[in-house]
């Protein structure tokens, strides 16, 4: 899979539901990643020390091929590490105010 990303630029998709019995919300993250040619020695290190069989992708931005492999990134760095924590945040509270709301106003929606 690294080889298959090795010099090029490939997206990471996360996405979410959240649902109330009144309610639901569907969204997601898109980031854009950027990574420079490695060399066959240095997917083997990252193979052989890191041992990324548990990561989408084959890859944690947060591990050392993170740190020497990719060049760049368009959108959330922490959708591409596994979770959308900022947008996530963001959403939620919208949707626990408009759940507040349509309780407080029933005829409301």
């Amino acid at each position: 899979m690294l080889k298959k990303l090795s010099g090029k630029q490939h997206s990471v998709f996360t996405g979410i539901c959240l649902k109330s019995p009144g309610h639901k919300v569907v969204f997601h993250a898109h980031t854009l990643v950027n990574f420079r040619k490695l060399s066959s020695d240095e997917i083997e290190y990252y193979v052989a020390h890191h041992k990324p069989f548990d990561k989408a992708g084959s890859y944690g931005i947060q591990d050392w091929i993170g740190y020497i492999g990719i060049t760049g990134i368009e959108g959330c760095y922490y959708n591409v590490m596994g979770f959308p924590v900022e947008m996530f945040y963001e959403q939620l509270n919208d949707f626990i105010s408009e759940c507040i709301r349509s309780a407080e106003n029933p005829t409301e929606k």
